[in-house]
């Protein structure tokens, strides 16, 4: 059994931990069942055959967030605590898609784990135990019925922001107010993309959804051993470090708290808010509209708050809107900080991505073999420069190339050492 899990880990929390361990559970008793209903012995030994003892591939984000703030730790720290923790093979999510939308975000991790031909199920943490329900909403997402699409026209028409037109329009499409609950829930919304990326590429890979456990994604609440990543962070940034080993396992308070030592943690996007601020008044308003996310004369209001003020939170206080949500600003932000374009979105929309290896244990070196028997041709990465003398693939060239720039942007944002071309020296973690 090989398992797929999508995370940020930022950072890896006991309730990362939970996650991990039930989806592994509920990966093999889905394995067990299904060999239990299957009659052919020569089906069932090539299953065999094909997949390695149980193993979990986790596809992380890198140095920024889909929600368009830097990361706590950088890629490597996140990869480590991942294989300290549980999984085995540790695959970066390319910036592209790791700061991009939920559909995007979801969109290239389906397609990384499917490119490896070798994974049973993909997990995923949602507020409702309901997959069927989440099942219903994708089907309409992707197939986008003309009656959907005229109501999502026509709630986008009133000045709602997509995320609340789409819910509006759902709702009233399917009839039944019990799915506004659930459109209304941060996991499940990615959870929903998951589901319609695997209709789209026609994918063999079983969704598994796993309630989450206790508290919600941005609760500030505390219970028992659990709190969210959002709470994790607040006391970290509190200088609550014993109070943060509660909430987090043993290696992953190691790890932290020698990172921390070192001054190597980013809080968030204020420590790029001068970079970013020049970047914006700096730019022509046909560059600034040609950032992904900005449409209908946006450019304009972002061109006045960048002249009108010199801190990131007072430029979001300036641009938010009922339409225009502080996430989807946040993003834009990261954009302009990165010099991603909406060409730069279309091709990762269209690429197949590289795999870029950030970490793995001895069943991760297994099954890094095992992948390149089943697609001899996946474009794998354990070294960016033997890469780089050897692609000749346009859009990977500029997809890592993004990846390299994150990097060398996000060490800015230390107190102590922010040293560059980490993608080029930093080893992978095994």
């Amino acid at each position: 059994m090989v398992l797929g899990i999508v995370a940020e880990y930022n950072p890896f929390h006991n309730g990362h931990l939970y996650h991990l361990l039930k989806s592994k559970e509920e990966a093999r008793k889905s394995i067990n069942a299904n060999q239990k209903t299957n009659h052919s012995i020569n089906t069932i030994t090539t299953q065999s055959k094909n997949l390695v003892e149980d193993a979990v591939i986790a596809v992380i984000g890198g140095n920024f967030t889909q929600r368009g703030e830097p990361s706590l730790l950088d890629k490597w720290c996140k990869a480590e605590m991942a294989i300290a923790n549980g999984a085995d093979l540790v695959i970066e999510l390319p910036i592209l898609y790791s700061i991009s939308s939920a559909e995007n975000f979801a969109d290239g991790a389906i397609k990384i784990l499917n490119s490896l031909k070798i994974v049973d199920s993909v997990s995923f943490g949602t507020e409702t135990e309901d997959l069927n329900k989440l099942n219903i909403i994708a089907n309409t997402l992707f197939k986008e019925p003309k009656e959907f699409k005229d109501l999502l026209s026509s709630e986008l028409k009133c000045g709602k922001s997509f995320p609340k037109a789409r819910e509006q329009a759902l709702i009233k499409y399917l009839k039944d107010p019990t799915f506004s609950s659930i459109m209304s829930s941060p996991n499940n919304i990615l959870g929903i993309e998951y589901l319609k990326a695997l209709k789209k590429y026609s994918s063999n890979i079983k969704p598994i959804n796993i309630l989450r456990k206790d508290v919600g994604h941005l609760s500030l609440d505390y219970t028992g051993q659990i709190a969210s990543a959002t709470a994790v962070r607040n006391l970290f940034y509190s200088n609550r470090l014993r109070d943060v080993k509660t909430y987090i396992t043993p290696a992953s308070f190691t790890i932290l708290s020698e990172e921390a030592k070192k001054g190597h943690f980013v809080k968030d996007l204020s420590r790029y808010e001068n970079i970013i601020i020049y970047n914006l008044r700096n730019m022509p308003l046909e560059k600034i509209a040609n950032l992904p996310d900005v449409s209908e004369g946006l450019e304009y209001l972002i061109k006045k708050a960048a002249n009108s003020c010199n801190t990131i939170y007072e430029f979001i206080n300036i641009v938010r809107s009922k339409r225009y949500t502080e996430t989807r600003i946040k993003r834009i932000l990261l954009y302009c900080l990165l010099g991603i374009t909406k060409k730069d979105m279309a091709i990762s929309k269209k690429t197949t991505p590289y795999i870029r290896i950030l970490g793995f244990n001895d069943k991760g070196k297994n099954l890094i073999s095992q992948i390149k028997r089943a697609n001899p041709k996946l474009n794998i990465i354990t070294s960016v420069k033997k890469f780089e003398d050897i692609n000749l693939n346009k859009n990977l060239k500029i997809m890592l190339g993004k990846d390299i720039l994150a990097t060398n942007v996000y060490t800015l944002g230390y107190s102590h050492d922010s040293w560059a071309n980490l993608d080029y020296t930093k080893k992978v973690i095994h």
